[in-house]
């Protein structure tokens, strides 16, 4: 055994990164396979999301103040690199000792007590349950004392914290004498700052445990062999010595050792080392370096082309990955661009408080300190100060969030879609395109065949199984059942599809498939017409090449175990001419792909004939016949190659450079099957609603292009007819005229049954169709991308991944944010490059894992999952404008106009936190809870870069409108009414404290002391039409009732009002909170006059609404919020 030390990263082999120069130039070696007679390679595809075994606490995840109830995925691999590479510094040593990679298979199986034709049985699946443990990571440190730092100080509390310190110190030892509402304010600040963490600690508690939740809602599964069956297991639940199945797509759910692989298998590694180039698979061990061997799958990386079989080596906290995550499990934290957009919000109201702190203890010290001493002294300053950053800051921002948050997270659990970040939510809100692909998104993929032909004569499923039972005695004109049976055993022999044993017993159509859509319906058919299981006992798998979407076929190459596989699967005569030692290559795929290199097929009489023009066309016409109806059109061929054409070992590379040389001519073709996969029903309706929302939805498909064009019509994306549907000849390879941009204008929109006008694109006069393919793909330039971008309806078809990812990033350097959907191996580029990347739940691993959000049921959650994407950015606007005119406009007025015009604070400081803390904050989170607006999916996306969460016009409508109003009606109301008790406005103006002769202080102080809580009630009976108008933006509130309708009310608003008029009469009417805290009843009139001011604001604000519903590009329309 080598030593610890010549195995360190500075002594021996190394991990090579994606920037290393060796990468680029080192010689991998080639890769063996291991040889077997048996077709064990065909596996399920395995279903999982984030990785629930290895994700990190949510709960330590994000700051808890803006809590973001979601599954972190880091945007960014450099930090994460760093952290692995620390992880691996210290890891290695730990793996010095291990030998899996060095020793035999036989060695292997004997050390693990397993084979590869049983797998473990149930009885030592067991032991090792017990002796190993679960397949689960162990938890990271809860990190307690950190978090309660958070709880307290997180958000505002520090702010709180301190203020409550400040006030304390002027009550006593600065108060001369001690004043009790100084004791009192700082008393409710420590409330203040303690109910903060408490709730802080209360949604963390619940934000883990929905997070929790949601991440069980897609388990991770993995197919194992076990008592001799094939078994589809939790990962969890896989244990050292299991034998695992593995196909492209996959994620390795543990530490395996390869035994088995197919020549095209290559893993993703850069979850581990950062390489962005993958690594071929291997059954010999490549390196010593266990880190670096290819004979070695790592837990967490994924098989991205091929299939392999192996045996788990470990599990946990033993993989690779599991030892290197004890060491870089640390939460990680970074803020999404929504948090971005509050947290600059909240340094602009800092700013502006500190330059307003600065502003009055500049005068203080340099004026009112001399001209005025007893005015201000240092006590009645701090409390001011105190009071300009209680009025300025918002505390109710973070709990409005966190529950926006909340709302959001539970919503999409609801509707079954898995969110890995709130980045996710976010940018649904701003998506203005969404490229699609087909099969098993847009489609059920659950496909099946409907149409079998050999030669000219096409025939059901139903009829070739008549076909087979009449044997030779078949109708004239009709296939002879020798012919039949002919492209059944190409249908079942060159599959990778396999039945899984323990549904044996079902009717052939609920039976399980092992396998991908197109094989299962294949392998559907071709059992249909007899047993699969009795032709793969008479040939044995000599080679397999999996289909991919860049060749668009698949290879087999057989060598016969039974004579009898001859006679089923060859004419007679070539059946006679078959030599021992002769191989059968068969072949299955495009037939746009495969016909030209076909040059025989197979005659109705089940004899090999020339393949002459006229069959040729007669094949390409029925070929087309069955795309435009929307079939998926699959050729089956096959080829005998005779012994000793190619002199390689079927392991080598040279071996499948022959075969795919032998397979580019002189095939044979034996017959074409039409493939039906029905669209979803709720498609066309899903299509419809995103393109009312402004989003254009294009479709991305590997398929014929006939194909794709006929199941775009079904789903709604293609709303021409074929004829005027655009093809690449008219796109110009010179610059044309600039073409106009849509405007935007009003387009009449029956929302909540009453007729307004919305904002929405006005559609050109005839929507402009096209379809492309992914050959032409190739030949565009820049400006002929640059029209193809302005279409409205796209089709790109016979797409590979290369040209999906190619078509996402020329949409985004147009200016799109672009969203991508699929669930193929093929789709995972594309999905990881896109804005947003959208995989369903029954997609690959590799899609899954590339994706930002998993629809887990219905592709229909994604139209819920864009509106409460717009919804979130919604609801905050309208919580941060809900805080502005009250808890920080008409605040300050006070406190400026006691400093610059000598007035009485004539809103106490005490009065301004209830208003920040309590009134304000329990009806700012109601907001959280507001329904979509009725016209949410009738508005263009967010323009990500201009619409801001606060901007210039949320300033100018909640200060200049809403503020403005509500701050001069409560200094008229206050002014007023001392007016009328007899102390006028001229007796306080520019006084500073000095009364003119005549007036009793004591008296003054009294009715002062009434005018503040008329300030402050005046403050909260207005804030009460201030909600119901924030409620929508565009919309009348006739439009979205908070009552009556299901669809649009918000019965939290109506607790938050009656608990701001319950804080009125708990601090205003209990007469020993009036004596410490200065405040007063308030006479009647006073709840009504600010009734009836509110109301003006709530009629003004509904005329404003309709001008810009009326007239959107308008003034009005130009400055909405």
């Amino acid at each position: 055994m080598e030593e610890p030390k010549e195995i360190t990263w500075a002594e021996g082999p190394r991990i090579r990164y994606a920037a290393d120069p060796e990468s680029a130039t080192a010689d991998l070696p080639r890769l063996a396979r291991h040889a077997s007679t048996t077709s064990q390679m065909s596996v399920q595809s395995v279903r999982s999301a984030t990785r629930r075994r290895g994700s990190i606490d949510p709960a330590s995840a994000l700051p808890v103040q803006y809590r973001t109830l979601s599954v972190q995925i880091e945007e960014t691999r450099d930090r994460d690199l760093k952290e692995v590479q620390k992880g691996k510094d210290h890891a290695v040593v730990e793996l010095a000792d291990l030998e899996w990679h060095t020793l035999s298979i036989e060695k292997l199986l004997q050390r693990w007590s397993t084979s590869l034709s049983q797998g473990l049985s149930a009885e030592q699946v067991t032991r090792r349950v017990a002796e190993y443990g679960r397949n689960l990571p162990s938890r990271p440190g809860s990190d307690l004392p950190r978090r309660i730092f958070e709880y307290l100080f997180g958000g505002f509390g520090s702010i709180l914290f301190t203020a409550s310190i400040l006030v304390f110190i002027s009550w006593k030892p600065l108060g001369k004498p001690p004043q009790a509402a100084n004791l009192a304010l700082a008393i409710v600040l420590l409330v203040v700052f303690l109910v903060q963490a408490g709730f802080n600690a209360w949604q963390d508690w619940s934000s883990s445990r929905v997070m929790a939740s949601i991440n069980t809602m897609l388990p991770e599964n993995c197919l194992v062999l076990r008592d001799g069956v094939q078994r589809q297991i939790v990962a969890e639940e896989i244990v050292p010595g299991d034998v695992l199945y593995v196909k492209a797509g996959n994620k390795l759910p543990a530490d395996v050792r390869f035994v088995e692989v197919s020549s095209d298998a290559k893993f993703d590694r850069s979850i581990l080392t950062g390489e962005s180039l993958p690594v071929s698979g291997s059954v010999d061990s490549t390196d010593d370096n266990y880190l670096e061997t290819h004979c070695i799958g790592m837990q967490g990386t994924h098989c991205i082309s091929g299939s392999a079989l192996g045996v788990c080596v470990a599990t946990g906290d033993r993989t690779v990955f599991g030892r290197i995550a004890k060491l870089t499990n640390r939460p990680k934290s970074g803020l999404t661009t929504l948090q971005k957009e509050i947290y600059r919000f909240v340094l602009i109201i800092v700013s502006f408080m500190v330059a307003v702190i600065l502003l009055v203890i500049v005068l203080w010290a340099a004026w009112l300190r001399k001209s005025h001493a007893s005015w201000i002294n240092v006590p009645t300053l701090i409390v001011d100060l105190v009071s300009v950053a209680v009025a300025f800051v918002p505390e109710g921002l973070p709990v409005a969030v966190t529950a926006s948050l909340t709302i959001t997270a539970n919503t999409m659990r609801r509707n079954k879609i898995l969110c890995k970040s709130l980045k996710t939510v976010e940018t649904l809100g701003s998506v203005s395109v969404i490229c699609s692909d087909k099969t098993g998104t847009l489609t059920r993929n659950q496909m099946f065949v409907t149409d079998a032909c050999i030669a000219h004569q096409t025939m059901t499923p139903e009829t070739a199984r008549d076909l087979v039972t009449l044997g030779p005695n078949t109708r004239e004109g009709a296939p002879s059942g020798r012919a039949v049976q002919q492209l059944r055993a190409l249908a079942g022999l060159c599959n990778a599809g396999e039945f899984d044993a323990t549904t044996a017993a079902l009717p052939l159509h609920e039976r399980v498939i092992n396998g991908d859509a197109t094989d299962q319906a294949v392998l559907r058919f071709s059992e249909t017409l007899g047993p699969v299981s009795s032709l793969r006992l008479m040939w044995k798998k000599v080679f397999d090449m999996a289909f991919n979407s860049k060749n668009k076929f698949m290879i087999r190459v057989l060598a016969p175990v039974d004579a009898a596989g001859l006679a089923v699967a060859l004419p007679v005569r070539e059946a006679e001419d078959f030599a021992d030692g002769d191989l059968l290559l068969t072949i299955k795929g495009a037939p746009d792909v495969l016909m030209p290199r076909c040059d025989f097929y197979t005659g109705l009489d089940g004899a090999t004939h020339a393949l002459d023009a006229t069959m040729r066309a007669a094949m390409d016409e029925l070929k087309d016949t069955w795309s435009a109806q929307g079939k998926r059109v699959i050729l089956l061929a096959r080829k005998t190659i005779p012994t000793g054409t190619i002199p390689y070992a079927p392991t080598s590379v040279e071996y499948e450079r022959a075969v795919m040389g032998l397979a580019k001519a002189d095939l044979v073709l034996i017959g074409i099957v039409g493939i039906v996969d029905p669209p979803r029903e709720e498609i066309p309706e899903v299509v419809r609603i995103l393109r009312r929302a402004g989003i254009r939805i294009f479709m991305i498909t590997g398929d014929f292009k006939l194909t794709a064009q006929a199941i775009a019509q079904e789903c709604g994306i293609f709303t021409n007819p074929s004829h005027l549907v655009d093809d690449i000849s008219v796109l110009q390879r010179t610059a044309p005229a600039p073409a106009p941009v849509a405007p935007v204008a009003a387009e009449k929109t029956e929302t909540a049954g009453t007729t307004e006008l919305a904002e929405t694109a006005v559609a050109p006069t005839r929507v402009k169709s096209i379809v492309l393919s992914g050959p032409e793909l190739i030949t565009l330039n820049d400006v002929q991308w640059n029209q193809l971008c302005q279409y409205e309806e796209i089709v790109f078809a016979r797409t590979t991944p290369e040209q999906k990812l190619r078509i996402v990033k020329e949409f985004q350097a147009h200016d799109n944010v672009v969203g991508m959907t699929g669930d193929g191996v093929n789709d995972a580029p594309s999905l990881k490059a896109a804005d947003i990347g959208i995989a369903l739940g029954s997609g690959s691993d590799i899609a899954i894992e590339a994706a930002d959000m998993v629809l887990l049921d219905s592709f229909s959650a994604i139209v819920e999952a864009v509106k409460y994407g717009r919804v979130v950015f919604d609801n905050l606007k309208k919580t941060i404008g809900y805080m502005l005119p009250a808890g920080t406009f008409s605040e300050l007025w006070p406190v400026l106009t006691s400093v610059f015009f000598g007035l009485p604070q004539i809103l106490s400081s005490f009065l301004m936190i209830i208003i920040c803390c309590f009134t304000d904050c329990a009806a700012a989170t109601a907001l959280s809870y507001e329904q979509p607006e009725a016209d949410v999916l009738l508005r263009r996306p967010r323009n990500v870069k201009k619409d801001r969460l606060v901007d210039w016009r949320l300033i100018l409508q909640f200060y200049g409108f809403f503020g403005t109003i509500e701050t001069l009606t409560s200094f008229a109301m206050s002014y007023w009414y001392a007016q009328r008790r007899g102390v006028p406005f001229s007796a306080l103006w520019l006084k500073y404290g000095e009364l003119p002769p005549g007036y009793d202080q004591k008296y003054v102080t009294g009715v002062l002391n009434e005018a503040s809580s008329i300030y402050f009630v005046n403050l909260v009976v207005m804030q009460w039409f201030t909600l119901m108008a924030v409620r929508t933006r565009r919309l009348s509130i006739f439009q979205q009732p908070p009552l009556f309708n299901k669809r649009t009310r918000n019965l939290y608003l109506f607790p938050a009002i009656l608990f701001a008029l319950l804080i009125v009469f708990f601090f205003c009417y209990i007469p020993s909170l009036q004596k410490v805290l200065n405040s007063t009843r308030v006479p009647v009139e006073h709840f009504f006059l600010p009734m009836a001011f509110g109301m003006c604001i709530l009629i003004l604000d509904e005329a404003r609404k309709y001008a810009v519903r009326r007239w959107p590009t308008g003034f009005l329309g130009r400055v909405a919020w």
